[in-house]
């Protein structure tokens, strides 16, 4: 009985300190460097230190196992705090915070140059480049799972290059159906 126990206590112990599959996220200037000798597209979430659905985005969405195995086998993943104090060389310039406040570095802060550079004006937004790093679009707003996947395919496979009206969009949308759980 003792032999059952202990193995049902090493299974629970097991599963909670074995940590789920993650996004490798790394700095834009690495994903840039990276794309010079593998070319893959990049996914940047933009977030802030107090924003609420930017910690459900990491929490329900970046650490489902589906989206990090997909990000990570696909695409560049950069993480980027949008009011903090990184200074970013992207695209020869030197991007920085020239307002921030180390006081405020947990709550309300200046935009960084970075965020103002890619018009970010709400959290979350997930910044989506292509592979010579050039915008391709802006997504605002938490997104479950199956939500971001819809996305990721879309750039990861080039569909988006055949939609060329808003009806185009929707009938991909429509079409589509999502293979990432939702846990």
């Amino acid at each position: 009985m003792k032999k059952y126990i202990v193995l049902v206590l090493f299974t629970v112990f097991a599963t909670v300190i074995i940590p789920a599959q993650e996004i490798n996220w790394i700095t834009l200037e690495e994903a840039v460097e990276l794309q010079k000798k593998n070319p893959k597209k990049i996914m940047m979430d933009m977030y802030t230190a107090w924003c609420g659905p930017c910690k459900m985005l990491d929490r329900n969405t970046f650490a489902n196992k589906d989206v990090a195995e997909y990000v990570n086998k696909h695409y560049y993943a950069v993480k980027f705090n949008a009011e903090g104090n990184t200074v970013v060389n992207f695209k020869d310039y030197k991007f920085t915070n020239i307002n921030y406040d180390p006081a405020k570095a947990n709550r309300r802060n200046s935009a960084h140059q970075l965020a103002n550079y890619f018009s970010i004006r709400s959290y979350p937004t997930i910044v989506f480049l292509d592979e010579e790093a050039e915008l391709l679009t802006s997504l605002i707003g938490y997104k479950k799972p199956q939500q971001l996947e819809l996305f990721l395919r879309l750039f990861k496979n080039n569909i988006h290059e055949n939609l060329k009206t808003q009806e185009d969009f929707f009938k991909y949308y429509r079409a589509f159906k999502p293979e990432f759980s939702e846990l």
